[in-house]
């Protein structure tokens, strides 16, 4: 190829969000030609393509759903296309340009290419991934190990890979990876050194449209891992066991002492084992909730494969806090014990805060109503709360859906996160609940760019609460 030829060569990115902008960031790091390619428009957009166009990357703006006319003027100057994880792996525009034969990969598997000679562990799960992730790594860190934590949570992957060649420090001993079925998906040569799957339950399926295409992407980064840890505690993995790629299982499942096939397990009185041999009590954890338990032993399991020994995993877990936005405890109003669970996407993982926190409860739930099975979910509505209050885009449809089910405590709908915040706060006080929870069952794209926007509102609106109170 010609000098003028690599000249003209452009990499485009798609999504301004943090994986593509950390994307464009690293390519043109790497004396690339770059052009990123956003289909909305707005303020806080415009500020980030100003940025970026400071730096010497050029944006577009497209103001439109993607097509591949985006991609006309370019066409034969492609080299490569890297897509953020919030776009349709699928979408009409990707498959048009693959029969092109031009590259296109995830912005995960382009930070992997710089990244893959460091040792790596890659969470994923549709529930708990999130705990594992940050729990691990703070037992790593403590014990005296180089890493960094990224993926889906923490870091975008490229932004490690950009600090990575511009840092002179000593080189990670260990990423920590926590890795979404999107990002999976567009990454299909990622390999972790060690793997982990905390559960399986149906979601994301308006974009990967049934569960079995689903659990397909999951299991298919477990099929690339050298080492495989899983939940036995999950039905639904627990009943794939002998479809699975062979690897490590726990389970805090109390019924039986010992199984022949889960390495790490619980005792009755709360003691855990490797084995037959005893480790030390669960109670060392102190965040709440029987899946944190689940996520305790799985995380036990990879620190173990890595080679620490028991007794310091114990004193680093006694230390891990609840993290931002999971079953996250904001305080007291009215004498009302406030939790922020805005990580709780789907009805499967909202079920389990509900489980984790004292009774009853006034729960705020609401966003975009993703499919799922939601039976389970009304069921411990039905045990654990004295109402709940409803916002976002899917309020009323879920009202439906609790009325359906002859639920007998107060339902209430707002516009928002505000209005409902507030009545929750009066019908906590009116009914002698123990506990407020948001634990919305939805995603937060109707009203928010993503949880963590939500939960930090919700936090806003508590400290105020609380300062009037």
């Amino acid at each position: 190829m010609s000098k003028q030829k690599q000249s003209n060569q452009i990499h485009i990115v798609l999504g301004l969000g943090c994986s593509g902008v950390s994307a464009a960031k690293l390519l043109k790091a790497e004396g690339k030609n770059v052009l990123v390619l956003e289909s909305n428009s707005n303020k806080k957009l415009l500020n980030i393509s100003n940025k970026l166009k400071s730096e010497g990357i050029n944006v577009i703006l497209l103001d439109e759903p993607l097509h591949i006319n985006n991609f006309t003027p370019w066409i034969e100057s492609i080299c490569s296309i890297t897509v953020s994880p919030g776009i349709d792996w699928e979408h009409i525009a990707l498959k048009e340009l693959r029969y092109k034969d031009i590259n296109i990969q995830g912005e995960v598997e382009l930070a992997w290419e710089r990244l893959n000679h460091i040792p790596s562990i890659g969470i994923t799960g549709t529930n708990g991934k999130t705990t594992v992730t940050n729990m691990l790594n703070h037992v790593l860190k403590l014990n005296n190990l180089r890493t960094d934590m990224g993926g889906n949570v923490g870091k975008a992957l490229s932004k490690i890979a950009l600090e990575s060649i511009k840092s002179n420090e000593q080189e990670l001993n260990w990423l920590v990876l926590e890795l979404s079925s999107y990002q999976i998906e567009g990454s299909p040569k990622v390999a972790p050194t060690i793997g982990i799957w905390t559960t399986f339950t149906p979601d994301h399926l308006e974009r990967h449209h049934d569960i079995e295409n689903y659990f397909k992407i999951k299991r298919s980064l477990l099929e690339k891992s050298s080492i495989r840890i899983y939940n036995s505690d999950d039905k639904y993995l627990s009943s794939k066991r002998k479809e699975l790629p062979k690897g490590i299982w726990v389970g805090t499942n109390q019924q039986s002492f010992y199984s022949q096939y889960q390495k790490f397990w619980i005792d009755q009185k709360g003691y855990i084992f490797e084995d037959k041999k005893q480790l030390f009590h669960s109670s060392i954890l102190k965040v709440p909730g029987k899946h944190n338990l689940q996520n305790l032993l799985l995380t036990i399991a990879a620190a173990r494969e890595i080679g620490l020994d028991h007794l310091s995993i114990a004193t680093s877990i006694n230390s891990f806090k609840s993290i931002p936005h999971r079953l996250e405890y904001l305080g007291k109003i009215n004498n009302l014990s406030v939790y922020n669970d805005s990580k709780a996407t789907n009805f499967d993982s909202s079920l389990t805060g509900l489980k984790s926190i004292p009774h009853p409860i006034i729960l705020l739930a609401g966003g975009m109503q993703k499919k799922g099975d939601y039976l389970p979910w009304i069921k411990q509505i039905k045990q654990s709360t004295n109402g709940i209050v409803l916002f976002g885009l899917s309020a009323n449809s879920l009202k439906e859906i609790l009325l359906m089910s002859t639920y007998t405590g107060e339902i209430i709908v707002k516009k928002n996160l505000e209005e409902a915040t507030t009545a929750s706060i009066e019908i906590a006080t009116k009914t002698n609940s123990k506990s407020i929870l948001l634990s919305p069952a939805c995603a937060s794209f109707d009203q928010y760019q993503n949880y963590e926007e939500r939960g930090d509102h919700f936090k806003r609106l508590v400290k105020k609460f609380r300062a009037i109170k």
